[in-house]
């Protein structure tokens, strides 16, 4: 009997917030998520922060570390002006793809809505980030923040070292080309020495099996044309450029005449952080679908087992229909 009252008593009241109940509220959520529904995710990091912080994080992807530039700062200035004006809301949450996962919250949402949205990102987001095919394939959630310090580092010395106008040229070109500068297709491992050779000895076996010399003896074939010396030498020159490459950093990185060291490694840097965001664009409406799923049962376990009020439960349903609306223009 006391367990049972103890299971019917309400995680919250009110609409204020503090850490205390964000906690408890997160080590409910989490235990319903990963016990009854099997989600498997990353450690969770939650940050409350201020609407100034959200558009800080807006002009930088999300993430809490990056390089410097002036496309940041041309985004926060556009963002800004949006909000300030009443034109654009800011989100609720904004989530990471990370290990540990970090999850923004923002302090002006009330405790219906906080718990609304860590069920959406802690749990939701973070399952799909951790269990996609996409972002498993293209994406190291465990190097990303240590890899965009070292970015964010590089970058620095080399303005120090080669000027900011040289640096800024050469991300400017970068930035330009990042849509052209992912890998859509896996590719598969590169073989090593020993494969090839061992490749190399099964081909000649089986050129000595199926050897026979009366195909010699047959006449060319009129139909084949020997190629021109203009054809040979562009189709070794393709060859030797490993072409067709849709990845234009790529190519650029490895193949350009005239690139530093350091721009290639610039280059190389852009080229890494796009491909990190390209599973984001393919999978936008499976991940917000996957969120959105977890966090209305997570809600509405939670409600019929008496943890949250009948008026926190009204808020978070007219916030789930404003996130499922589909207008018709």
């Amino acid at each position: 009997m006391v367990s049972q009252a103890r299971k019917s008593e309400l995680l919250f009241s009110g609409s204020d917030w503090n850490f205390a109940k964000l906690s408890s509220v997160y080590d409910e959520i989490e235990a319903l998520g990963t016990e009854e529904l099997g989600l498997d995710i990353y450690p969770v990091q939650m940050e409350v922060i201020s609407s100034e912080q959200m558009l800080d994080a807006y002009s930088s992807v999300g993430m809490p570390l990056m390089y410097r530039h002036w496309s940041f700062g041309k985004r926060f200035l556009y963002d800004e002006f949006l909000y300030r004006k009443g034109a654009r809301g800011l989100a609720y949450e904004l989530v990471i793809n990370s290990n540990p996962c970090i999850v923004y919250l923002m302090e002006e949402n009330t405790m219906a809505l906080q718990a609304l949205v860590t069920a959406h990102a802690a749990l939701g987001h973070n399952h799909f980030f951790k269990n996609n095919h996409l972002f498993r394939q293209w994406t190291d959630a465990g190097g990303i923040l240590s890899y965009l310090d070292f970015a964010k580092g590089y970058i620095a010395r080399c303005e120090e070292r080669h000027g900011l106008a040289a640096v800024e040229a050469i991300l400017d070109s970068a930035h330009a080309l990042m849509e052209q500068g992912v890998f859509r297709y896996h590719r598969p491992p590169k073989l090593s020495s020993e494969q090839q050779r061992e490749g190399l000895r099964e081909r000649l076996e089986y050129e000595e099996r199926s050897f026979n010399d009366l195909w010699r003896t047959l006449p060319p074939s009129q139909g084949k044309s020997k190629p021109e010396a203009g054809e040979e030498i562009l189709a070794e020159r393709k060859k030797s450029l490993k072409l067709p490459e849709e990845n234009l950093l790529y190519f650029l990185e490895k193949n350009s005449l005239v690139l530093e060291p350091w721009q290639r490694e610039i280059v190389r840097i852009v080229r890494v952080i796009a491909q990190y965001f390209y599973p984001q664009r393919q999978t936008q409406v499976m991940n917000e679908g996957c969120a959105t799923f977890v966090h209305y049962t997570i809600m509405n376990t939670l409600f019929d087992r008496g943890r949250i009020s009948e008026g926190a439960m009204l808020e978070i349903l007219r916030n789930h229909s404003n996130v499922v609306f589909q207008p018709t223009y």
